[in-house]
């Protein structure tokens, strides 16, 4: 089962109209979008992206006469400091955050609809199906990320058509390991659910307001598939997945040659090219004939519910954050994915993000509804018991079975 990205869209569309009459006309310009009371706008923001905003900030100063306040955030504390201090009043207007925390901050009540109106066809279409919770936008979205398969290009020229075709070519090249993932102890659902989607088992299942809790997808027939194939692909089989293989030992075999072939993030990509590995990005080889598609995590901007400036916070950000300009300036600050296409198309003249831009295409949201915290704790035990010998239905069957369970 495949994520139904339009089907999304349009409910997400139909949700923001319906938000922008509540809102009294919400979206706009901003020559008139500025609330009559409102003088300040509180931006919480992560310390890398503050000066990616000051211009911003200036120009709607400028423009509206309300001043843009950017206050510096750690964040590890951003999330929780935002649930606790917006139902006090002490909150900002707006804050920076991930959309997966959009099922806690809505169950908590913090967070207000936001109208994109005609730019939300703008922006990626991943992006908005992340922002949106339920068939509302809740998020102005800035980055997409996700996984890909980086390759040494000295080692392996051609990309690799399919997950048996990319053990063959590394194979071919001389190596005893072609290719490494990160898994570890607990496994790493995370860096193997490309594979597990190309099996036609997605987690949840969606409807037209996205991914519905009621619909657990993961323990139905191409779970079991995904399952046999990951015992085969394990301790008794080919050895490919090996939970003694973590992050570190994975990134370590990739930057000494030891394998051509590794299922990261662009968080990892600086490492290899200071080792001085030729790196190519190519998407995740299928073991099938479905596409492989990861996770996308997006980040962006929340308005809070209590904000008594909620039309200028929406305008701020729609009208200002959602610029080529900035969202380029939040690209630069952090080197991932802008959400904005046509600030995508600009970043992707680098190779690098070109090719985590072309797997990003194929990349479904992370699910951001609480029932998902039921998922995490038996997914990748699971996933390590199979790798490590475990019969492959029983264990999918039993994790399926706990994951009801829990979401009941």
């Amino acid at each position: 089962m495949k994520v139904n990205s339009r089907s999304i869209l349009t409910a997400g569309a139909l949700a923001t109209s319906a938000a922008l009459l509540l809102a009294g006309c919400a979206g706009g310009s901003s020559d008139n979008a500025s609330d009559d009371t409102a003088s300040t706008l509180t931006v919480w923001v992560d310390a890398e992206r503050v000066d990616a905003l000051k211009d911003a900030a200036a120009a709607y100063t400028d423009k509206t006469g309300v001043k843009v306040e950017l206050v510096s955030k750690d964040n590890a504390d951003i999330k929780d400091d935002f649930i606790q201090q917006v139902p006090t009043g002490k909150g900002p207007d707006i804050t920076m955050g991930a959309h997966d925390w959009l099922g806690e901050l809505s169950t908590n009540g913090v967070v207000a609809p936001l109208e994109l109106g005609d730019s939300a066809a703008d922006y990626l279409p991943v992006a908005i199906d992340a922002a949106t919770y339920e068939g509302t936008v809740y998020m102005l979205p800035y980055a997409v990320e996700n996984i890909a398969v980086l390759r040494n290009a000295d080692l392996v020229p051609e990309a690799a058509t399919s997950f048996d075709d990319m053990i063959a070519k590394g194979t071919a090249a001389g190596l005893d390991q072609p290719f490494v993932v990160e898994q570890g102890a607990e496994g790493n659902p995370y860096h193997l659910y490309p594979f597990q989607t190309a099996f036609g088992a997605p987690v949840f299942g969606s409807n037209d307001e996205g991914y519905d809790p009621t619909d657990l997808q993961i323990g139905n027939a191409g779970g079991e598939q995904f399952a046999a194939w990951l015992a085969s692909q394990g301790k008794n089989g080919t050895g490919v997945f090996n939970t003694d293989i973590d992050g570190a030992i994975a990134k370590q075999n990739f930057i000494d040659g030891k394998s051509a072939f590794w299922l990261t993030g662009p968080w990892n990509v600086g490492a290899a090219i200071d080792a001085g590995i030729n790196v190519a990005i190519d998407t995740v080889p299928s073991p099938t004939a479905e596409p492989a598609q990861p996770f996308a995590g997006v980040k962006g901007f929340f308005v809070s519910s209590e904000s008594k400036n909620k039309v200028a916070a929406n305008d701020f950000l729609v009208n200002y954050l959602g610029t080529e300009d900035v969202q380029l300036a939040l690209f630069e600050s952090g080197n991932v994915l802008p959400a904005l296409s046509a600030a995508a198309e600009s970043a992707s003249s680098d190779p690098i993000i070109e090719g985590f831009a072309a797997v990003g295409a194929e990349a479904v949201p992370m699910p951001a509804i609480p029932a998902m915290g039921a998922v995490w704790q038996y997914w990748g035990i699971a996933h390590a018991e199979v790798i490590n010998g475990a019969d492959p239905a029983a264990t999918w069957q039993k994790l399926a079975a706990d994951v009801q369970a829990a979401i009941q």
